[in-house]
């Protein structure tokens, strides 16, 4: 039971990190058996699961393991919440279930013989993408967790022949650039540059919205201003900043990359 503790123990430190909203329920052992079993949920209202949830955090289950109506939590008699949620993640702890079958044993410290006790873990790869999207996104841009990120930065240049670009404000962004590659060189290679310089920044930033970077660096009409100002966005946050080229080296270097 040790190694299946320390197993849950590491998925929520994973969904922990990715910053996802997860809730780990008590689950039906199923055809697989065992004693013990726990979902690993993101709760959505496209979810296929049904979920009870305690208020306080002292009881979750999926509807599928609860004798009867239970309206409220065992510990601390609070109503129970229902929800939907999209199953991330599978534990099972089996026991001696299949080794008592088989007779898998082994010899302990003391020597003597002792059946196996067995577990069975599983996580949604894919499902952690999708989900991760549905969870944390809004009606007009996608967002990742930034460990999953296909890329953090987006830098959007000015449009051809704006004023902007007249007042170099390509350079100054490659500057900028240039200057993270030296301060932040895990954020180099994972950085795009939107060099369809024939588009407006904003029909840009709309695909960059889509896409999902969880920064866009953009070189606007502030770039003219001196010192030179950029927009950035941090899409996770849902927040618009305007910083100079100091500025955003210091919001960038506290993104957490794998």
């Amino acid at each position: 039971r040790q190694t299946y503790d320390l197993v849950c123990d590491a998925y929520r430190s994973l969904f922990d990190r990715l910053g996802l909203p997860f809730v780990k329920v008590k689950a039906a052992t199923g055809s697989i058996g065992g004693t013990v079993s726990h979902e690993f949920q993101l709760p959505a209202d496209i979810g296929e699961d049904r979920l009870v949830l305690c208020p306080h955090g002292h009881f979750a289950a999926n509807v599928e393991t609860l004798n009867g109506e239970q309206t409220s939590c065992p510990t601390c008699g609070e109503n129970l919440t229902r929800t939907k949620g999209i199953e991330v993640g599978h534990t099972f702890y089996l026991g001696t279930k299949y080794s008592s079958v088989f007779n898998a044993a082994f010899y302990s410290p003391e020597n003597k013989p002792q059946l196996a006790e067995m577990g069975c873990y599983g996580l949604g790869m894919t499902r952690i993408l999708a989900a991760s999207i549905e969870v944390l996104s809004t009606e007009d841009s996608i967002r990742w967790p930034s460990l999953i990120a296909p890329y953090q930065l987006c830098l959007i240049p000015p449009k051809r022949g704006s004023r902007e670009e007249e007042e170099e404000g390509a350079t100054l962004l490659e500057q900028v650039y240039n200057d993270l590659a030296e301060v932040l060189p895990h954020l180099a290679g994972d950085s795009v540059l939107d060099d369809r310089t024939q588009m407006t920044i904003g029909k840009r930033l709309k695909d960059a919205n889509k896409l999902g970077y969880p920064y866009v660096v953009v070189a606007g009409k502030r770039v003219r201003e001196d010192p030179p100002v950029f927009e950035v966005w941090d899409q996770n946050a849902g927040e618009v900043l305007f910083l100079t080229k100091e500025g955003v080296i210091e919001l960038l270097s506290k993104v957490r990359v794998p």
